[in-house]
């Protein structure tokens, strides 16, 4: 099995610059967020875009859409900014042959203390076992496309009907 990874941007990328207090898309922490993890699965990066997912565009996510329906991999990894993630996943639905996952995190993979880690590793697992069709990895669940929401007050993910 070899694995496709799709980078996006979003807060797992994000670097802090001091100087400016603000944050800005870096190049793609999980690679090396699987070289320190020791993962021995084949995969690949195409790094697609650097952005927050507040700015993605239909047009971005046709983007994603096209590379995951164009690429010969069944299984799909995708890191994407938690805001927009649902939206993404949604638009991404329907795709046959293709397993794929989407996964974020709340804090900088690049900071010591960070939920990115474990969610890449969630979706690591998720996007090896889980039949056809587009999920989320976060806060330790696998959530389905469509049925699924960010609550921003919460600082958490939760289903928004029913799981079959």
């Amino acid at each position: 099995m070899s694995l496709l990874v799709l980078t996006t941007g979003g807060t797992i990328d994000k670097v802090y610059f001091d100087a400016t207090s603000k944050y800005e898309i870096g190049d793609p922490m999980l690679p090396m967020v699987f070289h320190e993890s020791a993962v021995t699965l084949p995969w690949r990066l195409i790094s697609l875009l650097r952005k927050d997912s507040l700015e993605l565009t239909d047009t971005d996510r046709q983007t994603i859409r096209e590379a995951c329906e164009r690429e010969p991999e069944s299984r799909i990894l995708i890191t994407h900014g938690t805001d927009t993630m649902a939206e993404t996943a949604e638009f991404l639905s329907g795709i046959p042959g293709k397993t794929i996952v989407l996964t974020g995190a709340l804090s900088p993979a690049r900071f010591r203390t960070t939920d990115a880690t474990f969610n890449l590793g969630l979706a690591l697992g998720a996007v090896q076992s889980l039949p056809p069709g587009t999920y989320l990895a976060m806060n330790g669940t696998i959530f389905p496309a469509g049925k699924v929401r960010k609550n921003k007050e919460a600082g958490r993910f939760e289903t928004t009907g029913p799981v079959e």
